[in-house]
């Protein structure tokens, strides 16, 4: 069993990253569908208060709300599959969550890319309403996942990848992730783990590579 999360500011490649995996006949559960359904309960468009609503489901219901309501759905898919990723994962609290749920079968997964590089993709994807438009910038939006705990989840990773290349390259080292595991990506020449367990023995989430030239055009959900 692995459970993959996979974190990264807007704009890094996370949903590229879950397109993949489906392509591999790996279930993805998005953690923003959670905020999305959440606005349309409440009357709002996903589209210009995802943000506002994610903010009060985590003030509702404490910082770890939005991963609680995601677990049934991966446990649901493991017991039918050996692997699940999850997108979407804003906290270190979410982390811890999910470690609580998987233990050493959950694998966390940065994905990083400038934030020049990111704005531009974003504003090729045009699937956010921007400033404008009624929604948030980028730069409004890093801040808000910074404010949940994005940096110290990203910290936590397992494995991070630089998704500065190309897609293809990007798909490729998703796939032998998702299909092979985390062992195949870090042999690649391309990619540098390094184990961060400390001198008694604990770790602090372990391995960091940064692999292939590596793009992806997606984003978080």
């Amino acid at each position: 069993m692995t459970v993959i999360g996979i974190v990264g500011l807007p704009g890094s490649g996370k949903s590229e990253a879950a397109a993949v995996a489906r392509e591999a006949g790996v279930p993805v559960v998005t953690m923003g569908d959670v905020v999305r359904q959440a606005c349309r309960d409440r009357g709002l468009d996903p589209a210009t208060h995802h943000g506002e609503v994610a903010q009060a489901l985590r003030e509702e219901g404490g910082p770890d709300a939005i991963a609680r309501e995601s677990l049934p759905a991966i446990e649901d898919h493991l017991a039918d599959h050996d692997t699940v990723l999850v997108d979407g994962i804003r906290s270190d609290v979410e982390v811890e969550r999910f470690v609580e749920a998987f233990g050493e079968g959950f694998l966390l997964v940065a994905v990083h890319v400038p934030f020049e590089t990111r704005a531009g993709r974003l504003d090729l994807r045009g699937r956010d309403a921007g400033a404008d438009e009624g929604g948030e910038s980028l730069a409004e939006r890093d801040e808000r996942e910074k404010g949940f705990g994005m940096d110290d989840a990203i910290e936590m990773a397992d494995l991070t990848v630089d998704n500065t290349g190309t897609l293809a390259a990007f798909r490729e080292t998703v796939r032998a992730l998702v299909e092979d595991g985390p062992g195949a990506v870090a042999s690649r020449e391309t990619v540098t783990t390094t184990d961060h367990t400390g001198g008694d023995g604990a770790t602090n989430r372990g391995r960091t590579a940064e692999p292939t030239d590596t793009a992806g055009r997606g984003d978080d959900p």
